[in-house]
């Protein structure tokens, strides 16, 4: 268990970064005529296609009413477009209109600072990186606090520690290949969901394991 004041810390600094990125957010916002829950929208459509407007509302942890109004709006500027749900008739979907998918297109989805400080790391930081950020987001999707995402240690295809290569110990089922702790994805299109009972057996084993040098 980590010390209080090293979690303190450690929440302290996930909240400044999100302060930047939010803050970029806005500034990207304004030059777009958009605000920031907007652009998130686009951003979510883009990584997930089409989306009903209620797994919108979970995913961005707003209310239906407000993530029915922020579509609204991205409907009015004609960057989204509504359709029927062919799974379930009483569904609406929202999906990128053409007009979105250009202003998705013209900006990058991370800051070029933030991705340079993190080039910056040295192969057994960006792992350890890795590894606390699944760790974190897996018990915030465990206690109900965010909705589930499709990383790696709660797919069905995710092996952990099966080859005995220290630079790829891990393996995908879906691509048939190993790959390294620092290729570990938060959020991955081609994600199914475990069992539970398989998913927290493969997470114990990916804890218990020591990450090598």
């Amino acid at each position: 268990m980590a010390r209080a004041d090293d979690i303190e810390q450690a929440a302290t600094g996930l909240a400044q970064l999100s302060l930047y990125l939010r803050t970029r957010q806005w500034k990207a916002g304004e030059a777009l005529g958009l605000t920031p829950t907007q652009i998130t929208v686009l951003t979510l459509l883009r990584q997930r296609g089409a989306n009903r407007v209620r797994t919108l509302a979970k995913l961005l942890g707003v209310s239906l009413a407000t993530a029915s109004r922020v579509i609204s709006a991205l409907e009015r500027k004609q960057l989204v477009r509504k359709s029927i749900d062919p799974a379930d008739g009483r569904a609406t979907l929202v999906s990128l209109a053409p007009a979105g998918v250009r202003v998705v297109s013209s900006r990058t989805e991370f800051p070029e600072a933030l991705l340079n400080a993190l080039a910056g790391l040295s192969p057994l930081e960006s792992r350890a990186l890795h590894t606390a950020l699944s760790k974190v987001i897996l018990e915030l999707q465990e206690s109900g606090a965010i909705e589930p995402q499709r990383m790696c240690c709660t797919c069905r295809f995710f092996q952990p520690y099966r080859h005995s290569d220290q630079s790829r110990p891990h393996h995908c089922d879906f691509v048939d290949a190993p790959f390294g702790t620092d290729s570990l994805r938060l959020d991955c299109g081609d994600h199914r969901t475990a069992d539970e009972s398989v998913r927290k057996q493969r997470w114990r084993k990916f804890l218990a394991a020591t990450p090598p040098d």
